[in-house]
């Protein structure tokens, strides 16, 4: 049991660390292979697809064919973005497609069809919580997918007499209070492996 203890763990804490959400910013910018122009890099974050951009989150702002624009802004704690010509721009609760088309929109006033990305280099606005029988019990930021297990690994695992076959996962979504249930001993044995569910922002997971 203790082998089996102990590589999972060490699998996790190699996942855990092989996720880490930085994105260079030589990446940003791509080199047109037949006119040599610059323009922004088609690749994207690994945030995912429905992500909401929140305060203290770090965002690229890549303007095409305009330098003097482009760059790297941290949302505020009011929400908002300062860019040149915009001056002040809402940035939090939008998706990364909706501010770029709202910049897009802005810069229409200054430059002729302009052509922006919003690339989310670093994610600091989703957190979750942990507390309890744990060893480094806190708030973690969510800054790329993670599990209960995952969680559990990056607060340096349970305590000596901790009631690891039930630790409950509480979220709440519009005003609903939702519990789930988490078995670190059937999860060890390779058991009940759905039951690790994906943690969303603000969620708390409790060892006791």
């Amino acid at each position: 049991m203790k082998n089996t203890l102990s590589m999972v763990f060490v699998i996790l804490v190699l996942q855990v660390g092989a996720g880490a959400q930085t994105v260079s910013r030589n990446n940003l910018i791509a080199t047109d292979s037949k006119t040599g122009d610059k323009r922004p890099a088609t690749v994207q974050p690994e945030a995912p697809a429905d992500f909401v951009i929140g305060p203290e989150d770090v965002l690229s702002i890549v303007v095409w064919h305009e330098p003097d624009l482009t760059n790297k802004a941290t949302v505020r704690p009011d929400g908002k973005i300062g860019l040149p010509l915009l001056n002040d721009v809402q940035a939090s609760d939008l998706t990364p497609r909706q501010l770029q088309e709202r910049i897009t929109e802005g810069l229409k006033a200054f430059i002729a069809e302009p052509q922006v990305s919003v690339i989310v280099q670093e994610i600091h606005s989703q957190i979750v919580f942990i507390t309890g029988a744990i060893a480094k019990p806190g708030a973690y930021p969510l800054g790329r997918p993670m599990t209960v297990m995952e969680l559990l690994v990056r607060a340096g695992g349970l305590a000596e007499f901790a009631k690891g076959e039930d630790i409950q996962v509480l979220r709440k979504e519009a005003d609903k209070l939702h519990r789930f249930h988490f078995n670190y001993k059937q999860f060890a044995e390779g058991r009940n492996y759905q039951q690790d569910v994906s943690l969303r922002s603000g969620d708390m997971v409790i060892v006791p």
